[in-house]
């Protein structure tokens, strides 16, 4: 197979060999093995891994974390292809059985230019609570938030054609976020992604994993937060100057008062929305101009569509409750304007790698 191995890992024991052992068996040629930080008497199984003519061995002299692990190996891989198609990753702890690191090896080699993940069933009861609940709370998120539907978001287990590898080795994040980062990039880059059924296997009640899951979930949630910064910000704009307004135009009839007040609002937040959206959010690079119209012809459906349901649900109330009515419709369609914002009006230029 045409595959490198990725194999991070942080004060191993035994496992790590018994995982290195079954690759070398399998006929894998090269297998690159990252020593992030471990300390001196966690070294012995590097040493031994490291005698076998297909690893190579490389070294963080403290913990960098497992995404800075895996940029250096991705990196390493960049420099030195040897005409493979790209690597599977694989965790060290022997929870990755041998048959579907080679089906996923195999699936990188029928779908080169497919991101493949090795993705567990969580519903058995072997499977332990934290795993399960932090896995269905990011996969939630993943789907609600970014679009992203995939079953097993915590899988370490991905094959990554070599092409994809040159957006990987530079995305933000050091430690588990990065892993939940390079998810996020798959819809914005077009990359095609396949799950491959593996076996769900947990070693001693998981306590070889270094997965917090409390605290990596609210990484993950502060990650996808900054997709919602933007909108949150603009969307206090638009209640605080629509609730101004709404005030002002007290005197004139309700159906131009809400009118008014909304596209008086909208014209304003608006602005500060697509500033913040094209720079800080989906680092949008095209042109002005196209963006910016595709935004406002959103920003004038998305406006109707407030306006229509702010009006009716307030009628439907004896002409009360309009500020709530403006926030509950607008939370609704805050959710569609995002998908239409990240996929049609800020599109990222696909990469045809290197």
């Amino acid at each position: 197979m045409h595959v490198t191995i990725v194999l991070p890992s942080l004060n191993p024991d035994d496992k790590l060999l018994q995982v290195v052992d079954a690759l070398v068996e399998r006929g894998f040629h090269r297998i690159l093995l990252v020593n992030d930080g471990s300390d001196q008497e966690h070294l012995a199984p590097f040493e031994q891994a490291a005698r076998h003519p297909q690893c190579v061995l490389l070294r963080h002299a403290k913990n960098l974390g497992k995404g800075r692990a895996l940029k250096t190996a991705f990196n390493y891989f960049l420099c030195h292809p040897e005409g493979d198609v790209g690597v599977v990753t694989v965790d060290g702890d022997n929870q990755h059985h041998i048959d579907d690191i080679v089906a996923c090896a195999q699936a990188l080699e029928a779908h080169p230019d497919a991101l493949i993940l090795g993705c567990r069933e969580f519903s058995g009861p072997d499977v332990p609570p934290r795993s399960r609940i932090g896995n269905r709370t990011a996969s939630f998120l993943f789907r609600v938030l970014a679009g992203v539907k995939v079953s097993d978001t915590q899988t370490g287990l991905r094959a990554i054609p070599s092409r994809w590898l040159w957006e990987f080795v530079d995305l933000y994040g050091e430690r588990f976020e990065y892993e939940t980062n390079m998810l996020l990039e798959v819809p914005r880059l077009g990359i095609s992604l396949r799950e491959q059924p593996i076996r769900t296997i947990y070693l001693e009640e998981n306590v070889g994993s270094h997965f917090r899951p409390v605290q990596d979930t609210l990484r993950i949630a502060r990650l996808l937060g900054k997709f919602l910064a933007s909108s949150l910000a603009s969307f206090v704009v638009d209640i605080l100057l629509f609730w101004l307004l709404e005030w002002l135009l007290t005197p004139v009839e309700l159906a131009l008062q809400l009118l008014l007040a909304t596209v008086g609002a909208r014209v304003v937040s608006s602005l500060v929305n697509y500033s913040l959206n094209r720079k800080a959010v989906f680092g949008h690079k095209g042109r002005v101009g196209g963006s910016m119209a595709r935004y406002y012809l959103l920003c004038v459906a998305q406006t109707a569509a407030s306006y229509i349901g702010v009006w009716a649900l307030t009628a439907l109330t004896g002409g009360s409750f309009a500020v709530l009515w403006k926030v509950v419709v607008d939370l609704v369609l805050f959710f569609i304007s995002f998908q239409i914002q990240r996929e049609w009006v800020f599109p990222r230029k696909q990469s045809h790698g290197r």
